[in-house]
């Protein structure tokens, strides 16, 4: 590691707590939706669907794109403020990876699945066993939701390492 100086530590401090905030914001709101509104929703399908009913229907895609789209941001300006700060660039990078894989199962299986029971709260007709693939759905948004808080708690002790740099 190079020798650093403490105007780099605390840029560095600021983005990765702005970060954690963020993460932390995020863990809320989908604590919020897993615990409340999914089990609303995948009770009985497609009749439990009407909470995705036009015109006055959940559409949580703009805020999960916003809340997102800033978390993302702030994490990736904390990678680069900490970037000459190895064991803490090097956790990012390693949280940062989960998180994208994380990211990519969300757009290739839960928002496609979403936006096909949006659908069909709205008339499109289906020839599945939606019953079959709410609870799935529900069940896998655990594990997501799970390995999101993990990420969160894992940026923690990255925030310690950088105040230990400042303070020691």
């Amino acid at each position: 590691m190079t020798t650093l100086n403490m105007e780099y530590v605390s840029r560095a401090e600021s983005w990765l707590l702005i970060t954690i905030l963020a993460y932390f914001l995020l863990n809320g709101a989908q604590l919020f939706e897993t615990a409340v509104l999914v089990p609303k929703w995948t009770a009985a399908p497609p009749q439990s669907f009407r909470y995705f009913k036009a015109p006055y229907g959940a559409d949580l895609k703009t805020f999960w794109i916003i809340a997102h789209s800033i978390h993302e941001i702030a994490f990736i300006l904390a990678i680069a403020f900490c970037w000459k700060i190895d064991p803490v660039r090097n956790g990012l990078l390693l949280l940062f990876a989960i998180h994208a894989a994380l990211r990519v199962w969300t757009l290739l299986y839960f928002a496609p699945n979403i936006i096909e029971f949006q659908a069909i709260a709205n008339g499109k007709s289906f020839t599945t066993d939606l019953l079959t693939r709410t609870k799935q759905w529900r069940h896998l948004n655990y594990i997501r939701v799970g390995v999101f808080i993990a990420i969160s708690i894992g940026l923690v002790p990255l925030l310690v390492k950088l105040a230990g740099l400042k303070n020691g």
